[in-house]
């Protein structure tokens, strides 16, 4: 399977698939309260069965092209993963997604990893609209839209009930045209 890189700090994105169940929980534990500060994700991975369901229901997405889960490694530990939890190729759109465990905040990895992703799904896939949809209260998450050069679409007004409160939801978006533009200009300030 691949395992990309993501620079020069050790850190690599790979599929995350149901045999890494254990190490997944692991992880899961190590980065619960902070994972579960803005999403769901760790009230579904409970225990090792849950954690190889969910990545089970990931697996099956992919083999059904509606969907994908991949994992951050940084010196070989599992500390974070990107998502598509939707893939419609029909449409042309997407929704993205990521997670990651305190200890690896702040160091640009899912904006890494997350630039790979909506790559292949540019060019590979001919998505032609990628999503990003956050609560307002998370910031990491809306920061990282910004710096994929996304734009805010608009606020979905308490649509999002989590932990009995209800939470606006942002949509932010690049559109495939964007995607390019701003990869070409980065490729030749490079230059």
């Amino acid at each position: 399977m691949y395992a990309i890189s993501l620079g020069d700090d050790g850190a690599e994105l790979r599929p995350l698939e149901p045999w890494h169940a254990e190490e997944f929980f692991t992880h899961m534990e190590r980065g619960r309260d902070y994972i579960g500060r803005h999403v769901s994700l760790p009230d579904h991975v409970t225990d090792l069965d849950s954690a190889r369901n969910y990545l089970q229901l990931y697996a099956d997405k992919r083999a059904a092209d509606s969907g994908s889960l991949h994992g951050i490694w940084l010196d070989g530990k599992l500390v974070g993963g990107l998502l598509f939890r939707i893939f419609d190729t029909a449409m042309g759109t997407c929704e993205a997604g990521c997670w990651l465990e305190p200890a690896a905040a702040g160091r640009g990895l899912v904006t890494r990893g997350m630039r790979v992703l909506i790559d292949w799904a540019v060019d590979e896939r001919g998505m032609h609209r990628v999503e990003w949809i956050a609560p307002s209260a998370n910031t990491p998450s809306l920061n990282v839209a910004r710096r994929l050069g996304m734009t805010r679409d608009g606020v979905l007004r308490q649509s999002y009930v989590y932990r009995d409160a209800r939470h606006d939801m942002e949509v932010w978006s690049v559109l495939a045209p964007e995607w390019r533009a701003a990869r070409a200009r980065a490729a030749h300030d490079d230059h």
